[in-house]
């Protein structure tokens, strides 16, 4: 790979392994360190915090060993772990290989940071490739896939980064300081080395607070399908929309155009004020500016990194590998603040308007700083019109790829019977901690209408997946989703047959740390046979009962059915004979398991909970109950068979 962007295609190819790698980390501190919710949250962020703390020491190993010979191991570790994760059968031998990648890719961070004076070109092309990577492969990870494809793909991977840190440790002419100049400016004369002063710091600095912003909204292949689904209608889409992923396309041309384009001068305060208005509609906004959000967050990201490359300030090559790390840290920080609320119970909007302010005012005090007292030339910039061009491409190539599907429908009259599920998903990983959409496929079964809870459509937290389209995709199902915290987590129905009016209402709080709403839906069957379904999550504080939120939903339900022979299904979080449960049956809801109580949900793989629950209209025959046996999540599936009253009946 002796090219003379050698050392920036390594950082780019590096940062995509890594961010692999995190994608795994992160979702198995939940779901395997956290033993589904039973571990306090606090506990859960220290283990995280740790190893990004513990990764502080990286830059004094690499000053007293050398920068080449710890890149390389870290950059062997990192692989390796990568490697290992796509033959890893889940549980705590996932969570080890995921904290020793994540360890040795901050420590090869580190070292990389001392040999690379200019990071942006190479943090702009590395989280851009991320998330068309991600984008590609409809953002369910390779490390997930179980096939000879993903080993194939993965190996090619890992392979280019070894290749690259091999060839640049055997490049004679790197020094321990490599520049990579994106605005144009390069010293001549001279290839600094070891400790001696070169720019790059502030660059090196945004590293984690790019890969936070970048994988919470702005380059997210998830939330851009998410936001393609809320432009059509409050509570989501009931058909996935043409070009879902479309508005990635757009935003990372925007991103790169920003991070590769050298800055006006009097256009310089711009980017920080975009990237802030972004944040600011991301953490307060209604789901349906979420697409403007991601726009505006990319191309404010993408010009405030433009502005750390141009600002001439001088770093050591320890000082850039402690920017790095600690830039990782505000990463570790940022994430663990943000989605700790959902489980203690506090505001969150303001930490990405936080993190964003943070990177404005980094990226504006650069312009304060001396320029280099070496001469200056121009330098092998990286093309920003062709890249943003390339990245848009692929981009639309995914849209592609991952667009909507074609769902056969009733064509023959409304059917007799309606087999419906309702299943808490976790975020669709499975009591293994791997993200496991063939075992709910299975748990689900051929049912007609699928009521889902825990949804996840873009969490940074759980990977950044579209759990919702990769599971509809796989059945082969139209979905609806609505929002119950904040824009991407929430509930949603899935259904064979054409939806109409949907509905969401927001339930009380009541103290609960996570939103909770009531979804509902008509399904209609032709011929005038419809079904009323309503979808929730009850979401109690600790240690008390829904009965507010029930008796809420209760109301909803009924006035929202009219009528029409209504389910209300889901998590309720709530036993027969709890205040909760009694709100329903007292509204003249039937129990659809009364003939088979006991029936325990929860937890799947040693079920003592009768918490997930459907609820039917007295018009509604009911058969074939059961709790379906899986360990594709930490509830099971309940299911039960609906004989539809005839029209004329409705």
């Amino acid at each position: 790979m002796r090219h003379r962007h050698l050392a920036t295609i390594t950082l780019a190819v590096g940062l995509v392994v890594l961010t692999d790698v995190l994608r795994v980390f992160l979702p198995s501190v939940i779901t395997i360190f956290g033993q589904a919710a039973s571990t306090p949250a606090e506990l859960l962020g220290g283990f995280a915090l740790g190893w990004f703390v513990l990764a502080l020491a990286a830059p004094a190993l690499v000053g007293r060993v050398g920068a080449r010979p710890v890149g390389v191991a870290a950059a062997v570790v990192l692989c390796a772990a990568r490697l290992a994760l796509t033959a890893a059968p889940g549980g705590r031998t996932q969570l080890w290989l995921a904290t020793t990648g994540l360890l040795a890719g901050l420590v090869w961070l580190a070292a990389i940071a001392a040999r690379i004076a200019q990071p942006v070109p190479g943090l702009t092309l590395g989280l851009t490739a991320g998330a068309l990577g991600h984008g590609l492969v409809g953002t369910h990870d390779l490390v997930w896939w179980g096939s000879w494809e993903a080993w194939a793909l993965s190996v090619v991977l890992v392979a280019l980064l070894l290749v690259g840190e091999t060839a640049l440790v055997r490049r004679p002419d790197t020094g321990d300081a490599v520049g990579q100049w994106p605005v144009g400016q390069r010293p001549v004369g001279q290839r600094p080395t070891g400790d001696q002063a070169v720019p790059g710091g502030r660059g090196w600095l945004l590293t984690g607070p790019a890969l936070l912003l970048g994988g919470m909204v702005a380059l997210s292949p998830a939330v851009a399908s998410t936001a393609m689904s809320f432009w059509f209608g409050d509570a989501g889409t009931a058909v996935p929309p043409l070009f879902a992923l479309a508005p990635l396309g757009v935003a990372v041309a925007l991103f790169v155009l920003g991070a590769l384009t050298p800055p006006r001068q009097r256009w310089r305060p711009l980017s920080p004020v975009l990237l802030l208005a972004g944040a600011v509609l991301f953490g307060y906004g209604p789901p349906v500016v979420l697409g403007v959000a991601m726009l505006l967050t990319a191309a404010g990201l993408g010009g405030c990194l433009a502005l750390t490359a141009g600002s001439g300030e001088a770093a050591t090559a320890t000082r850039r590998g402690y920017a790095a790390l600690g830039g990782m840290l505000v990463f570790a920080v940022g994430a663990v603040l943000h989605y700790a609320a959902y489980d203690i119970g506090y505001p969150n909007g303001w930490l990405p308007v936080l993190v964003a302010a943070l990177v404005g005012v980094v990226a504006l005090g650069g312009l304060r700083r001396h320029r280099p007292a070496v001469p200056a030339a121009v330098a092998d910039p990286v093309p920003a019109w062709p890249a943003a061009g390339l990245a848009a491409l692929l981009a639309f190539v995914a849209a592609l790829l991952h667009g909507p599907w074609l769902v056969a429908t009733n064509r023959d009259g409304p059917p007799e019977q309606v087999r419906l599920v309702a299943y808490n998903i976790r975020m669709g990983f499975g009591l293994d901690g791997r993200l496991d959409l063939a075992g709910l496929e299975r748990a689900v079964g051929r049912a007609d209408v699928v009521v889902l809870s825990e949804v996840d459509r873009g969490w940074l937290l759980n990977g950044g997946h579209d759990t919702l389209h990769l599971l509809a995709a796989r059945l082969e199902m139209p979905y609806v989703f609505a929002p119950a915290a904040g824009a991407l987590w929430g509930d949603a129905v899935l259904s064979r047959w054409p939806v109409q009016r949907a509905q969401t209402r927001p339930l009380p709080a009541v103290g609960a740390p996570t939103g909770a709403q009531a979804l509902g839906v008509t399904v209609d069957f032709s011929e005038g046979v419809r079904l009323a379904v309503v979808s929730t999550h009850l979401q109690p504080p600790p240690g008390t009962d829904p009965v507010v939120q029930a008796r809420a939903v209760a109301e909803f339900a009924i006035a929202y059915a009219d009528g029409v022979p209504l389910v209300v299904a889901g998590d309720f979080n709530t036993e027969p004979g709890n205040p909760a449960f009694a709100a329903f049956t007292g509204a003249g809801l039937v129990d659809a398991f009364a003939a088979v109580r006991p029936l325990v949900t929860s937890p799947a793989d040693e079920p003592d909970e009768q918490i997930d629950h459907i609820f039917v209209s007295p018009d509604l025959a009911t058969s074939d109950p059961v709790a379906v046996r899986s360990i594709a999540s930490d509830h099971l599936p309940v299911a039960v068979t609906l004989t539809l009253p005839t029209a004329a009946g409705q």
